[in-house]
């Protein structure tokens, strides 16, 4: 599939690049928040073609394209956007899927931010699968004449299957510009005090309501575990975040637990895994447990589906008496605060005041 058509032959010559005839008069500065994506729609065929676009993607999938596409296009999704659909509408919200409400409200909370802050800064929003595309949210922030353009994907840790294939779709998008922007990219921020900061000071405001519970899960994506073997510093990433969480809260390490979740397919993955961790916690006497996933900066259907959800029923049933899960920032203000300030870093050299 092309990203542009070609252009049909006339008495003009074609080009594989889109022309850009207006000059700018002033060098603007854009900000492209990139996250995973999600489905149109809480319906099976919605998600079915949102599924068959992010598990196509060979970052995602590290199996060769023969093996991969007929289980892909066989079983997964003859079957699978069907039972995920009633998982869907449980969480979905009245303006649309939880993360990208979630994201498109930080994309406003950051305009807001730097108009107070008197920054002449565009920031659009852009899901690596599904829509916004990337694709158009970059073409939004070229015609609004950013000459410079910061692409910001909303994982606080590395991974290849996230952060890497976000670079990919950009430079993608890039490679068909006659005139490219400037391009900056934030690799992690995981501890970064502009992300550590809220979301312990909102753990320890919810505990300062709720109480504290016996122990602190802290639930991250899933990876499969020969990916860390090959060089992949996400599991590496994930327990930096951990550390400086619990630092940040007071904890010791008897006190918080570090999990994987989300486990797709028959191979191994970053152990311990979620739920039969907190089915053995509830086990063994553990009857008041705390959930939070510190990988996630907005709500979705792994945190407000599986893990509030699934997870709480499962510890329950296992013997456990409260189960809490506690939200990602989403529009959470002190993270939006902390959000322009790690962007604000990242711009630094390029021309954001007015002259």
């Amino acid at each position: 599939m092309r990203f542009w058509p070609q252009p049909k032959r006339a008495s003009a010559p074609a080009t594989r690049f889109v022309p850009w005839p207006k000059p700018f008069t002033t060098a603007r500065v854009g900000v492209l928040l990139v996250n995973l994506g999600t489905p149109d729609e809480p319906t099976a065929p919605a998600i079915k073609r949102y599924l068959r676009e992010f598990l196509s993607d060979p970052r995602v999938i590290e199996i060769p394209k023969l093996l991969w596409w007929p289980i892909l296009n066989g079983p997964i999704l003859l079957a699978r956007p069907r039972k995920l659909a009633p998982r869907y509408q449980s969480i979905w919200m009245k303006e649309g899927s939880p993360l990208l409400v979630y994201t498109q409200r930080q994309t406003e909370g950051l305009r807001k931010i730097f108009a107070q802050r008197g920054l002449e800064v565009e920031v659009e929003t852009g899901m690596r699968y599904g829509n916004p595309s990337i694709k158009d949210a970059m073409l939004s922030l070229r015609d609004r004449g950013c000459e410079h353009i910061l692409v910001v994907p909303l994982y606080p840790q590395y991974a290849s299957s996230t952060t890497a294939t976000v670079v990919d779709a950009v430079t993608q998008v890039a490679a068909r510009l006659r005139d490219q922007p400037a391009m900056r990219f934030i690799k992690r921020f995981h501890t970064h005090a502009s992300f550590i900061q809220p979301l312990g000071d909102k753990i320890a405001a919810f505990w300062a309501q709720h109480g504290r519970p016996q122990k602190l899960v802290m639930s991250f994506h899933g990876l499969p575990q020969q990916c860390v073997n090959m060089g992949d510093p996400y599991c590496r990433d994930s327990y930096e975040t951990a550390r400086a969480l619990a630092t940040h809260l007071g904890l010791s390490d008897d006190q918080y637990l570090v999990t994987f979740q989300s486990r797709f397919g028959p191979a191994k993955w970053l152990e311990p895994y979620t739920e039969p961790t907190l089915e053995r916690l509830a086990k063994e006497g553990v009857t008041e447990v705390d959930v939070v996933c510190p990988g996630f900066l907005a709500d979705c259907l792994e945190t407000l589906e599986e893990i509030s959800i699934e997870v709480g029923e499962t510890f329950k049933h296992a013997g456990g008496k409260q189960f809490r899960y506690i939200s990602a920032l989403n529009d959470d203000p002190a993270w939006l605060s902390g959000l322009a300030d790690l962007v604000q870093e990242h711009l630094q050299g390029w021309p954001i005041r007015p002259e």
